[in-house]
């Protein structure tokens, strides 16, 4: 079932609304405005109380002058049901690239009122897969990377799965002043295995510069 929820504001990284609303906060609501921002003590207890869900990023905006973005996100609560809803909260600007419309985070919903939500993301390392590959693949910035070392660290050659490669690279791109070293352990195509070696160029795409949290490479293109 989904239906329209309150809208409700979250501050810092993983900030959330306060689990007891104010009465400001209830002429917030009544009248369409967005409460304000909760205290630190307000987002840890309903980090540490309120139950494992995820949400589908419908739309966002930069709430510019005032901090932080808004989120507008459908909701899949513990018992099967989903409420759609605007959330208002400060995010890493790291994060930012896996917040985007059609993208699914994770959150943690209030057990006594199920309608405050708090929107955070995953470590990289619950990033990894398949679907954050093609994600970004598809919504990354372009780069070129050479192969400084490649070495197989769970093959199976059997068929019964791709081997998986730690790939040591070095990535350029146009609009990067210099060129930065990245480390990905991953899955690798049987089909681009034999034709990786030291100092292959692949094409590559990338969120961040980072040490390969958001790197993909294009191994069809191989």
């Amino acid at each position: 079932m989904s239906g329209p929820c309150s809208h409700y504001s979250l501050a810092m990284s993983l900030a959330v609304v306060d689990s007891r609303p104010t009465l400001l906060d209830r002429l917030a609501l009544a009248f369409g405005k967005r409460p304000r921002l909760l205290t630190e003590s307000a987002r840890r207890e309903l980090l540490i109380r309120g139950l494992p869900a995820t949400a589908t990023v419908l739309a966002t905006s930069s709430r510019r002058g005032k901090g932080g973005y808004q989120f507008a996100v459908r909701v899949r609560l513990p018992d099967g049901q989903s409420c759609d809803t605007r959330v208002w909260q400060r995010m890493r600007s790291q994060d930012l690239a896996w917040m985007q419309p059609g993208d699914e985070v994770d959150c943690r919903v209030d057990p006594g009122h199920r309608e405050r939500v708090a929107l955070f993301v995953a470590e990289p390392v619950a990033r990894s897969g398949s679907r954050a590959a093609a994600k970004i693949l598809r919504d990354g910035r372009r780069a070129e990377a050479t192969v400084l070392a490649i070495t197989p660290t769970a093959c199976d050659f059997a068929g019964r799965g791709d081997p998986v490669m730690r790939l040591d690279l070095e990535m350029r791109a146009f609009d990067v002043p210099k060129s930065w070293r990245v480390r990905l352990i991953q899955p690798v195509p049987l089909a681009a295995v034999g034709r990786i070696a030291l100092g292959t160029r692949v094409t590559a795409a990338f969120f961040a510069i980072d040490r390969g949290e958001s790197v993909a490479i294009d191994f069809a293109a191989i």
